[in-house]
């Protein structure tokens, strides 16, 4: 993630928070349902390539820091980066985006965020 991270500054972007999504850690609390290693076996979702739950942490932190962009490590489909755009109200990238010599630049604030999958 530093060095994603590091081609959001070199853009001119601001880094204000980092998220992964991890699995297989989470679950058998008393009263919750087994999450984490009892889903292992449970695809992503293709809509948006991490859980509900992630997507809106990102979501609530997108609006509190007003970051004009989100950026994933992973590459997304055309319709992944579509439902995300619309769920984190924003344009949303991926690291491929970055490296691309059509971008130049990047919105002052722009938010970085990683789904490990």
């Amino acid at each position: 993630m530093s060095v994603l991270a590091k081609e959001v500054e070199r853009l001119g972007g601001r880094v204000v928070e980092q998220f992964v999504q991890r699995r297989g850690v989470s679950g058998n609390k008393k009263g919750r349902a087994p999450g984490g290693k009892a889903n292992m076996d449970r695809p992503y979702s293709s809509r948006t390539l991490m859980s509900t739950g992630k997507v809106d942490e990102i979501a609530a932190v997108r609006v509190e820091t007003d970051a004009k962009a989100v950026v994933f490590a992973n590459e997304l489909t055309t319709r992944q980066r579509a439902v995300l755009a619309e769920l984190l109200g924003c344009p949303v990238f991926s690291h491929g985006d970055l490296c691309t010599p059509k971008t130049t630049d990047l919105p002052n604030g722009a938010g970085t965020h990683e789904s490990s999958v």
